[in-house]
C-alpha cells in the first residue's frame, strides 16, 4: 500500500491514464449504509477491496454496544485496473447517479467559481454594464453590492460575468 495511489475517480476521470493491466487504487460512492453489504459484493467478484472501519459506541434504551463503522461514510476504496473498474460502477449499491451527480456538479462549479467580494458586472436587463461586488452566493442567484448605486441587488446567476472574464 506504501507505493499505491489512491484516486478519486470522479474528480480526476479526465486526468487519470491507466494500463489496462496495470491496477491502481481507485474510490467508489455507495448508496447510504450500504457501505459492508457493497464489499461483500465486490469480494465475491474477485476485487481487492478496502473498507476502513471504526469502533464506535452505539446507546440504544437499553443497552450500549460497540459496533463497526465505516471511517468514511458512503466510500469503499478498490484496487483494480480500469476495465474492472467500469464493471464495479454495475455493482448493486455503488450510486451512480451520485458519481454522475457529482460530476456535473464540478463541471458547473468551474463555470462559475465566483467568491464573496469579487467584482462582477451585470450582462443584461436594466442595469446592463453596471458593477458590483458579490456580498452572497445563494443557488441561482448572487446578491451584489453596487457602490456607484449604494445598493444591494439580487442576480441571475447566469446574468453575471467576473469583471477580469470580459477583458
Amino acid at each position: 500500500m506504501k507505493n499505491s495511489r489512491i484516486f478519486v475517480y470522479v474528480m480526476e476521470k479526465k486526468e487519470l491514464k491507466i494500463n489496462a493491466d496495470k491496477t491502481s487504487w481507485y474510490v467508489l460512492y455507495t448508496a447510504p449504509r450500504a457501505e459492508k453489504q457493497v464489499r461483500d459484493r465486490i469480494d465475491a467478484l474477485g476485487v481487492e477491496c478496502w473498507l476502513p472501519l471504526h469502533r464506535a459506541p452505539r446507546v440504544w434504551s437499553d443497552r450500549v454496544k460497540i459496533v463497526e463503522l465505516p471511517l468514511f461514510n458512503s466510500y469503499l476504496f478498490v484496487r483494480c485496473t480500469d476495465p474492472e473498474l467500469r464493471n464495479l460502477t454495475r455493482v448493486y449499491g455503488v450510486a451512480r447517479k451520485e458519481i454522475d451527480a457529482i460530476q456535473d456538479f464540478l463541471d458547473q462549479a468551474s463555470e462559475h467559481a465566483l467568491c464573496p467580494g469579487e467584482e462582477v458586472e451585470i450582462l443584461c436587463g436594466a442595469m446592463k454594464h453596471v458593477s458590483g461586488k458579490v456580498k452572497k452566493i445563494k443557488k441561482n442567484h448572487l446578491v451584489l453590492y453596487l457602490e456607484q448605486l449604494g445598493a444591494t441587488v439580487c442576480v441571475k446567476l447566469d446574468d453575471v460575468a467576473r469583471v477580469d472574464r470580459l477583458k
